[in-house]
C-alpha cells in the first residue's frame, strides 16, 4: 500500500513538472537538460505562487530573442535570490532584463543575472537590491551615448564589466561606497570608452585607489553570524538581520527598527568616539533586544507627535536601565555612544528645544556622573527612578511620566521650525515603531516614522617608476586619487662654461649683492661636538677617550668637532617651470624667457650658496597627467659646483605646466629637511595648464589646493610670475604671496633680491 502511494505521489510530481515544462514552452535542449533540477530547487525554496511567477518570467526570457543563456542563468540563480529578499523580486528581475535588452545593452543581461545571486547575498535586503538596480540603470544611462550626434546609440562600454565586478566591490565597500565608485568612473571616463572599460573592470590604478578610498567601517554582512550569536547567547533572542543604506534618504536618515520581517540595521558602521563598528552594532542589538523583552504596545491615536517622542525616549531609558542591570558592562558602551547635551543651550530664544530637554533627561538617567541644574528635568528623572526602584515597571508607567513631562515643560517655541538638534540624537536607538498601535490611521502617522524604503609615456622618459599624486577636482570638491604620474630624473648635463659666463656677465650685480649678503649672513659660530668626522680635534673628548683606552675601557670615537653659523636655519626649494612657452622671446629683449630664467636661477643659486642656506633646484613640465616630468638640477646635499652648473646650462623648455603635481613632488623632498623655515619658490611664466584638460580652472584650483597642503606641512610657498597678465589668476592660487615681474629682462637682478627680502 505504501509503495502504491509512493508511486502515485511520484507520478503526480512528474505531472506537475511536465505541466511547468509546458508552461515554460521552451525548445532549447540545454534548458531541457537542467529543468528538472531547477524546478526541484524552485519548489523547495518558493511558494506555489512563486513557482508560477518564476516559470512565467523564464518563459518571457526564453522568447526574448537573446538565446538560451539568459534563460539558463535565470532558471539556476533566481530561486535562491527570491529566498533571500522575497518573491516580489522575480518580476523585477525580468523587467530589468527587458530594460537592458531594449536599451542596446543586451550583452549585459548575462553578467547581470550571473552576478545577481552573489550581489543579493551581500546586500541581503529587498530595499538595497532596489537601490542596486537604480545605480546600474543610472550608470547605464550616463554611459550609453550617440554616434556622431545621430539618434543611434552605442551600448555602455563599462556596464558588463561593472556587473561582473559588482560582487567583489560589494564585498569591500558599502552600497554608498559602491555608488561613489560608480559616479567617479562615470564622471571621469564617460567620454573615453577604453579607459571606462579599464576602470569598471578594476584594471586601472584609479579604480583600485577609489575602491580603497571608499573602504571604511564595519560591514553588517561580514559580521552577521557573529552578531546573531551575540543575540542568541546573551539575549536568547534571534532574528533575520536586514541591512539598509544610509546614503539614499537625504532628507530623513533612517534609523534601526524591527518588525515581522526582521531587525533592520545600517549596512555599515564607522568607528565612533573610540567605539568600534562591531560594538556599535552590539549596542543597537542590545537596545532592540531589550525592547523585544520588556516593552509592550500602546494605543497612541490621541497623542501628539511631541508626546510620542517623549514616551519613546523614557521607554528607551527604561529598557536600557533594565539591560544595564542584567549586563553591567553595557553602561560603558551606551555612554560612549550617547551624546553629551549642552544645558546652556536651553537659554536659546525662538528655537524648539524639546529634543534638547529630552536628551538631557536621557543622559542624566544613564550617567550617574552627569548633572543638570534644570529643576523640571531633575524632578522627572527622580520620578523615573522611583518607578524603577519598585521593581515592576512597565511601558505605561513611562507613558505617564512622559506625558506629564511634556505638559510641564512645553513651550510655545517648541512648535518653531528652527529645531535644536546638536548632541541630541542617540543613533544606536531604534525608531520605536513597534510601540505604537493606531486604531485610526492619521496623516502624521504615515510620515512621522517613515522609512526606507592613458596615453602612453613618451619614449624619452627615464625607466624609474613614477610617483603617483592625487589631484583636486574643484567641481566635485574631492581628490582624484593617484591621478597624476610624476617621473623624476637627474637633469642632463651641458657646458659648464655657459653658467660661468653668466656669472661673469653679472659680476657688477654680484658685487652689489655681496654687501647685502654680508649683512644677512649669520655672524655667530657655534661648535658641534662629539662628531666622528669634523674640521677640528675636540681635545677634551680626545683626552678622555685616550684615558679610557689606556684603562681598558671602550673609548668614545666621537673625538672631532665642526662649526656652523647660528641664527639662520632655512631650507629653500626652487621649482622652475620648463614649459614650451619659455622658448618665446622676452618683450624688449633679444633673449628668450628661458635664457633669462637660466641667468636668474644661476644668480640665485650663487646668492643662496654664499649665504650658506640649504637649497635644491628642480625643473618641471608635463605632457598630460600620465607624464609629468620633474628634473633634479641640484639636490640639498650637493654643492653649487660644476655638476650643478652643467645641469643649469642644459635647461630646455617643452610641453605644458601641470604645476600642482610638481609642487607636491618638490614638497616631498623639502618636507624631509630639518630647518626652522621651509620656503618653496616657484618661477613660472604662465598659469597651470595641460593638453588633456579643457577646463582652465581645474589646474588653477588644483595648484591652489597644493598651496594649502604645503602650508599645512609647514612649507611657505611663493610665486615669481613672468606673465604680465598674471594678476588675473595668480592671487587665486598664492594669495598675496607672489611677485609679478612685468619686465622679464630685469629677472636676473630681481630674483635674488626677492629671495633675500623673503629670508632676511
Amino acid at each position: 500500500m505504501c509503495v502504491e502511494e509512493s508511486n502515485i505521489e511520484e507520478v503526480e510530481r512528474s505531472a506537475k513538472v511536465q505541466a511547468y515544462w509546458e508552461q515554460l514552452s521552451c525548445r532549447f535542449p540545454a534548458a531541457d537538460r537542467v529543468f528538472d533540477e531547477c524546478i526541484k530547487e524552485a519548489k523547495a525554496l518558493l511558494s506555489e505562487k512563486g513557482v508560477t511567477v518564476y516559470i512565467d518570467n523564464a518563459h518571457f526570457l526564453g522568447k526574448m530573442g537573446r538565446g538560451a543563456e539568459p534563460l539558463l542563468v535565470y532558471l539556476e540563480e533566481t530561486p535562491s535570490i527570491a529566498k533571500i529578499v522575497g518573491e516580489d523580486i522575480l518580476p523585477e528581475i525580468k523587467d530589468f532584463c527587458l530594460f537592458l535588452s531594449t536599451n542596446t545593452n543586451f550583452k549585459a543581461i548575462i553578467p547581470f543575472l550571473q552576478s545577481l545571486a552573489a550581489v543579493t547575498r551581500r546586500l541581503h535586503s529587498y530595499e538595497e537590491l532596489h537601490h542596486y538596480f537604480d545605480l546600474i540603470k543610472k550608470m547605464m544611462n550616463d554611459t550609453t551615448g550617440s554616434v556622431h550626434g545621430h539618434h543611434k546609440t552605442f551600448p555602455s562600454p563599462g556596464l558588463p564589466l561593472l556587473l561582473e565586478q559588482a560582487p567583489r566591490l560589494l564585498s569591500q565597500v558599502s552600497l554608498e561606497g559602491f555608488r561613489n565608485w560608480i559616479e567617479y568612473g562615470v564622471r571621469y571616463y564617460k567620454d573615453h570608452p577604453e579607459r571606462q572599460k579599464d576602470y569598471f573592470s578594476l584594471q586601472s590604478p584609479d579604480a583600485v585607489a577609489v575602491m580603497q578610498r571608499e573602504r571604511h567601517g564595519t560591514l553588517l554582512v561580514d559580521h552577521e553570524r557573529q552578531l546573531d550569536l551575540y543575540l542568541r547567547g546573551l539575549w536568547q533572542d534571534g532574528d533575520y538581520l536586514v541591512p539598509y543604506s544610509l546614503a539614499f534618504d537625504e532628507l530623513r536618515k533612517p534609523m534601526p527598527y524591527f518588525d515581522h520581517m526582521g531587525i533592520r540595521l545600517p549596512d555599515v558602521y564607522d568607528d565612533l568616539n573610540g567605539v568600534s563598528g562591531i560594538n556599535r552594532y552590539r549596542a543597537a542589538l542590545a537596545h532592540i533586544a531589550a525592547h523585544r523583552r520588556w516593552s509592550s504596545k500602546m494605543v497612541v491615536d490621541n497623542w501628539s507627535p511631541f508626546q510620542r517622542i517623549a514616551v519613546a525616549l523614557f521607554e528607551d531609558c527604561r529598557v536600557e536601565y533594565l539591560a544595564m542591570q542584567k549586563f553591567p558592562g553595557l553602561r560603558k558602551l551606551f555612554l560612549s555612544l550617547h551624546p553629551i547635551p549642552n544645558e546652556e543651550a536651553l537659554q536659546r530664544k525662538n528655537t524648539s528645544l524639546i529634543n534638547l530637554r529630552l536628551a538631557l533627561a536621557s543622559r542624566v538617567i544613564l550617567d550617574p556622573n552627569f548633572e543638570v541644574e534644570n529643576k523640571d528635568i531633575n524632578e522627572f528623572v527622580a520620578r523615573f527612578f522611583a518607578v524603577m526602584e519598585k521593581g515592576a515597571s512597565s511601558s505605561s508607567d513611562m507613558a505617564d511620566i512622559a506625558l506629564s513631562f511634556i505638559a510641564r515643560t512645553r513651550r510655545q517655541t517648541d512648535a518653531s521650525p528652527n529645531t535644536y538638534f546638536e548632541n541630541t540624537e542617540v543613533d544606536y536607538r531604534d525608531d520605536n515603531r513597534h510601540l505604537w498601535i493606531y486604531i485610526e490611521q492619521g496623516d502624521d502617522e504615515d510620515t512621522l516614522f517613515e522609512h526606507l524604503e592613458e596615453q602612453k609615456q613618451s619614449e624619452d622618459v627615464d625607466a624609474l617608476p613614477p610617483r603617483h599624486y592625487h589631484e583636486w577636482d574643484y567641481n566635485s570638491q574631492t581628490y582624484r586619487p593617484d591621478w597624476v604620474s610624476v617621473y623624476e630624473a637627474v637633469h642632463p648635463s651641458g657646458n659648464v662654461q655657459v653658467i660661468e659666463n653668466i656669472l661673469e656677465k653679472h659680476s657688477v650685480l654680484a658685487k652689489r649683492l655681496k654687501a647685502i649678503l654680508d649683512a644677512l649672513k649669520p655672524q655667530q659660530r657655534v661648535r658641534i661636538r662629539y662628531q666622528e668626522e669634523g674640521s677640528e680635534l675636540d681635545l677634551d673628548v680626545a683626552i678622555r677617550s685616550l684615558i679610557d683606552l689606556k684603562s681598558g675601557s671602550q673609548p668614545d670615537m666621537r673625538i672631532n668637532m665642526s662649526h656652523k653659523n647660528d641664527g639662520r636655519d632655512i631650507a629653500v626649494m626652487l621649482v622652475v617651470d620648463l614649459s614650451q612657452s619659455l622658448n618665446e622671446k622676452a618683450a624688449g629683449s633679444m633673449q628668450t624667457i628661458l635664457e633669462l630664467s637660466q641667468e636668474a636661477v644661476s644668480l640665485l643659486a650663487w646668492t643662496i650658496d654664499k649665504l650658506g642656506d640649504k637649497f635644491a633646484i628642480g625643473g618641471f613640465n608635463s605632457d598630460t597627467r600620465h607624464n609629468v616630468r620633474y628634473a633634479h638640477i641640484k639636490g640639498f646635499a650637493e654643492c653649487f659646483d660644476s655638476s650643478v652648473k652643467g645641469r643649469l646650462a642644459a635647461m630646455e623648455a617643452k610641453y605644458s605646466t601641470r604645476m600642482g603635481a610638481a609642487m607636491r613632488h618638490a614638497a616631498h623632498y623639502l618636507e624631509a629637511q630639518k630647518a626652522d623655515k621651509k620656503l618653496m619658490l616657484v618661477l613660472t611664466d604662465g598659469e597651470p595648464a595641460d593638453i588633456d584638460v579643457d577646463d582652465e580652472q581645474l589646474l588653477i584650483q588644483d595648484t591652489r589646493q597644493a598651496v594649502v597642503e604645503l602650508q599645512q606641512q609647514g612649507i611657505y610657498s611663493y610665486c615669481i610670475n613672468l606673465d604680465p597678465k598674471a594678476d588675473e589668476y595668480v592671487a587665486d592660487i598664492f594669495g598675496n604671496h607672489y611677485t609679478v615681474i612685468d619686465h622679464v629682462d630685469k629677472l636676473p637682478e630681481q630674483l635674488p633680491k626677492i629671495f633675500m627680502s623673503l629670508t632676511k
